[in-house]
């Protein structure tokens, strides 16, 4: 694919807007369709196509695998870190409502903080995932 320039070329154009469309999603997921796990899926896409037309190489230099599974592990950190605030807050795990005076405010940032987690963590197992296909076989070259 490295010498195909009119894909390359559509490859650098459709790629931020891919990414601006997976944030989209993320912050519209409140009050439409979409969420964490929908914007995770559209990010990795993303990448996933810079490395079908550019290279594995390539895309593990932008997206490096300890990148990828801190993405996985922070992800998750954070959407239990926001159920276990709840909890010293007073509240159950992942009540949202104690995470500010206002409980309706509350609600906004529980639910923003967890989609986000979601959305890290699904991006960082899509793309590990992957990775791990396109790269075997090629362990000893």
């Amino acid at each position: 694919m490295k010498q195909d320039i009119v894909l390359r070329i559509a490859c650098k154009l459709f790629i931020p807007f891919i990414i601006v469309f997976s944030l989209y999603v993320q912050f519209h997921g409140d009050f439409g369709p979409g969420g964490g796990f929908q914007a995770g899926v559209i990010f990795a896409a993303g990448i996933i196509f810079y490395a079908i037309v550019h290279g594995l190489k390539a895309a593990r230099w932008v997206m490096p695998d300890w990148l990828v599974e801190a993405m996985v592990a922070s992800g998750v950190l954070l959407y239990a870190g926001v159920g276990v605030a709840g909890m010293l807050l007073g509240g159950n795990f992942l009540d949202y409502f104690v995470l500010h005076a206002d409980p309706v405010v509350g609600q906004h940032r529980g639910i923003f903080w967890v989609e986000a987690g979601v959305a890290v963590t699904v991006c960082g197992v899509m793309v590990k995932v992957f990775y791990m296909f396109a790269g075997r076989g090629t362990e000893g070259l």
